[in-house]
């Protein structure tokens, strides 16, 4: 078996974890986490559910807090060999170009955008040079996309809009969470399956029909299929209990849980 990557999590500043945990938990339907909401913890989880590692989602959720967001993920990346951390800008802020450019300076391999938390849609205008940079730089951009339960509408990333921005980035990788947009699968399969990106398989288990899940993979290819929990949200074991689950041919299994996400990272 090739090494497991978990391409879907969150952890948090040590001394706002257990604030930052409680407050979006709360907001999700007071929702149990599976870790403490620090690095330590999620690598602690992830590792005892047999994942090698995992790529740590960091989300400015307002202007102000782009940098120090950005120290966090350059501190997690620097410190912590199993976890890739990522990026993020936050589109009102006036410094978003500058920061990219720190974000790959620092050897970050990727940024994060939450169009629900970050209040903007997918393919407003005002987002072209920000993706037109990333493209620039070879970045990885994961977005959250579809429904989030703590901000059901509107729907900030629906697939539809996803694929009219997709040529923006050029040949630099987009991720769509969640198979492609939380509970907005059939639209998938209608507007997104068969393009240049990569959907994750986060927050699935239990949660998608297996049916929906093999029949995306299918017509999208398991090749652009990365393993996802959404830590701490849904755990990384039971989303590989999941994946595992759907019968596909072994080397497509193996390829989604971790040599999918290698081949983006860079790592063996």
């Amino acid at each position: 078996m090739s090494r497991i990557i978990d391409f879907h999590t969150h952890c948090f500043p040590e001394k706002i974890a257990e604030k930052a945990l409680a407050g979006l938990s709360l907001c999700s339907g007071d929702a149990i986490p599976f870790h403490k909401g620090t690095a330590e913890s999620l690598l602690e989880q992830i590792l005892s559910s047999g994942a090698d590692g995992a790529v740590v989602l960091n989300i400015a959720t307002n202007p102000r807090q782009q940098e120090s967001v950005n120290h966090f993920a350059i501190d997690t990346n620097n410190r912590f060999p199993n976890l890739y951390a990522f990026g993020s800008i936050h589109p009102e802020s006036p410094g978003a170009l500058d920061e990219l450019e720190r974000i790959y300076a620092a050897g970050l391999k990727g940024v994060k955008l939450h169009p629900d938390y970050q209040h903007f849609f997918v393919d407003e205008d005002r987002m072209l040079p920000i993706y037109e940079k990333i493209a620039s730089l070879g970045l990885i951009t994961v977005f959250h996309a579809g429904v989030d339960i703590g901000y059901p509408d509107p729907v900030h990333c629906t697939p539809e809009r996803l694929a009219h921005i997709l040529p923006a980035f050029g040949s630099a990788p987009v991720v769509a969470a969640h198979m492609g947009g939380y509970l907005c699968w059939k639209d998938v399969l209608r507007f997104l399956v068969g393009k240049a990106l990569y959907f994750d398989t986060a927050f699935s288990f239990s949660r998608m029909p297996p049916d929906w899940a093999r029949e995306i993979i299918r017509a999208h290819g398991a090749e652009k299929i990365l393993l996802g929990s959404d830590m701490p949200w849904s755990d990384t074991g039971n989303e590989i209990r999941f994946v595992k689950s759907l019968g596909l041919p072994p080397e497509e299994t193996e390829a989604i849980l971790g040599e999918n996400a290698c081949r983006l990272l860079h790592v063996s």
